[in-house]
């Protein structure tokens, strides 16, 4: 049988890798630099050899890729997310169709959702001698027969064709990697992929205050592989040169703190070779040469690799910004007041950081790992009290809580002593710590009954006094003279931000600094940094 020729071919190979004096030898291209028109000359060559890949042989291309398995791949739908109005008449009854080198699979229907976590899957053998696998995928509204293809393409729509909204990828059974419509590239930001790798946006065609069908998508693209641990046969016999029968995960042979599946995994892009006309695996992060990973944030988010790597069991992205804030509520008070924060208003916050690329990550307690606790009941807590829920509830004693340079802390109490928001630093020069009372949101809230209309003053609330955090700080913050009918009202209309007491309650959302005169761009000056200025 097939299985056992290849068991007997990998134990004669490991036999080699045990004797090789040259066993951790890596091709690599570390401290690569590149001009920017140099990158996108190699981006547009590669996308020409796609286009093409069925008629012309890569360097890639053998007997076979993997002799230990027959090869078959795995497209996995994690999560889907809407970020526009996709149905008139209600949520979208939301399906996908998955194509792996054109034979097309279609998931079932999830009916009336806007957001779906279906960990839906479809697994199909493909060539053993080929390198690269065509996948394309579409997301669709089943509507009365007149079903409409949503927007998770960062392309933008030309002439009205729907597949527009679809995305290419090309898959590579050699490296476990994929490129096209989404893909990775540490070597240089120039041409990053703002959505991250894995994650699809389609607000990534400029089209955030449109309504275009705009969706979000989380997936995941994967093959079978002898020992599981990921790392596929070819990169481990040609690359890494480990064994392809050990399962190498948790492997930090380096000691730089990053294991081996992680730098795999983000260590990766393709390049093109000119002179023989073929795509090329290229790793810049060595498993088994010292990377300060501590030190490299290449997506300036202010999260370091390292931290990445803490924060991948939560999707983070060492090239794409993701924002982390632990929620601690209060208990119920004894006559069972509840300080609980809305469910309707994580999902909106969620939905407007995404929207532009900034990955919103809430741990309220929901998560597997969570650190996020439930406080003692307070009547009317003041600042010492804050500041002992911080060193006590996030921190738990421990100054040194990894947690502290990475996770953002929004309390949501019961009563505040003094505002009903209220931003402050506990331990740094910056701003890393806010809270909001249930007590006196609720007394300005307008329609607090309606549960939309709560959803939204309760998001608005929290993301303004996430903004102090963020380092949001201009002329129209904070003046309670821009609320109507004070003076001030009519001069900061255009600025269009829950950080303006104006809006702050009735919208989610920061200003994008279009509207002209008065206005502010707090996106475009956001800093993800300035909660831990001061800290080290």
């Amino acid at each position: 049988m097939k299985i056992n020729v290849k068991k007997s071919i990998c134990l004669a190979l490991a036999m080699v890798f045990l004797l090789s004096t040259n066993a951790f030898a890596l091709k690599t291209t570390n401290n690569v630099t590149h001009d920017k028109s140099d990158i996108n000359a190699v981006v547009d060559a590669i996308e020409n050899e796609f286009k093409n890949y069925d008629s012309k042989t890569t360097s890639s291309d053998q007997d076979d890729i993997d002799p230990l398995v027959d090869l078959a791949v795995t497209v996995t739908i994690k999560e889907i997310r809407v970020l526009d109005k996709i149905d008139k008449m209600g949520d979208p009854d939301f399906y996908v169709k998955v194509s792996i080198n054109d034979v097309v699979h279609t998931s079932p229907i999830w009916r009336n959702k806007k957001y779906v976590e279906p960990s839906w899957s479809v697994t199909q053998d493909v060539p053993d001698d080929k390198e690269f696998v065509n996948i394309t995928i579409q997301l669709w509204d089943r509507d009365l027969g007149l079903d409409k293809i949503c927007d998770i393409s960062p392309t933008s729509e030309q002439g009205g064709y729907f597949n527009e909204y679809s995305v290419a990828l090309m898959y590579s059974l050699k490296s476990a990697h994929w490129t096209g419509d989404d893909y990775n590239y540490p070597a240089s930001l120039t041409i990053s992929d703002p959505s991250g790798y894995g994650r699809l946006n389609g607000c990534d065609d400029n089209t955030i205050y449109q309504n275009d069908r705009d969706c979000e998508m989380w997936f995941d693209i994967t093959q079978n592989d002898f020992d599981d641990d990921g790392i596929p046969y070819w990169t481990e016999v040609n690359v890494f040169h480990t064994d392809p029968t050990a399962d190498n995960r948790g492997w930090d042979n380096d000691s730089d703190g990053v294991p081996i599946e992680w730098e795999f995994k983000w260590g990766h892009y393709f390049s093109y070779d000119w002179h023989h006309q073929t795509i090329e695996n290229i790793w810049v992060y060595d498993p088994f040469s010292f990377e300060d990973h501590n030190n490299i944030d290449l997506d300036d988010d202010s999260l370091s690799n390292y931290e990445e790597y803490l924060t991948s069991q939560w999707n983070s992205d060492p090239f794409r910004r993701d924002l982390f804030i632990e929620m601690d509520q209060m208990e119920e008070s004894p006559a069972g007041e509840r300080s609980f924060f809305p469910e309707g208003s994580k999902d909106l916050l969620r939905d407007v950081y995404d929207r532009q690329n900034i990955v919103y990550h809430l741990d309220d307690g929901s998560w597997e790992n969570s650190g996020s606790d439930m406080i003692p009941f307070d009547e009317s807590t003041d600042f010492d009290e804050l500041r002992a829920f911080y060193r006590n509830y996030f921190l738990h004693g421990d100054q040194n809580n990894w947690r502290r340079g990475v996770f953002h802390y929004g309390l949501v109490i019961y009563n505040s002593s003094f505002f009903r928001g209220f931003a402050f630093s506990v331990d740094s020069k910056g701003t890393n710590c806010f809270q909001i009372s249930r007590k006196g949101v609720e007394s300005v809230l307008p329609f607090p009954n309606i549960p939309a209309m709560r959803d939204v003053g309760y998001a608005s609330v929290y993301m303004h006094e996430t903004g102090h955090t963020l380092g949001i700080i201009n002329a129209g913050v904070d003046n309670k003279l821009t609320v109507f009918p004070n003076r001030l009202w009519l001069r900061f209309l255009n600025y269009k931000s829950c950080m303006n007491y104006g809006y702050t309650y009735v919208l989610v959302d920061y200003s994008d600094g279009s509207r002209g005169k008065y206005d502010f761009d707090d996106w475009g000056n956001l800093d993800l940094s300035y909660f831990k200025n001061g800290f080290f």
